[in-house]
């Protein structure tokens, strides 16, 4: 467990960037939940950074870290749900590739814009398997 944040008040500034940019990963997470990508580390990390302008949040900050934690210890807990892992990582990267790219024509949102975000997805995705499998195995 980490030290207490000391309560000194914040910049206005910086709390409404704080807040803010809290809020956007919340809801990005959220999404995410449902979408493929790291969902409940985005929640984390939104709640965290909301947590550090809003001193009442703070006391969601480590039940929602021990959940994310036990989510991404069951993301590794047997062979096949690595293996579902890694060839999620990598269909989204050759998704990404394909979007990208332009491959195939009449995609929704073709170009690299959609393209990178599929790809920094699947990326992200394939970071957090070997962090879990680490810190199980």
């Amino acid at each position: 467990m980490r030290p207490p944040v000391p309560d000194r008040p914040l910049h206005p500034v910086k709390r409404v960037a704080l807040g803010t940019a809290g809020g956007v990963l919340v809801l990005v997470g959220a999404a995410l939940l449902v979408l493929p990508g790291p969902g409940l580390l985005l929640v984390l990390a939104g709640v965290v950074l909301l947590s550090r302008a809003v001193p009442a949040v703070r006391r969601f900050e480590e039940p929602l870290r021990v959940r994310a934690v036990q989510a991404a210890e069951a993301s590794v807990a047997s062979p096949w749900r690595v293996a579902g892992s890694a060839l999620a990582g990598l269909g989204l990267l050759a998704a990404g590739v394909v979007w990208g790219a332009r491959v195939v024509r009449g995609l929704p949102f073709a170009g690299w814009s959609t393209g990178s975000s599929l790809i920094l997805s699947g990326l992200i995705l394939l970071g957090l398997l070997v962090w879990s499998h680490r810190r199980v195995r």
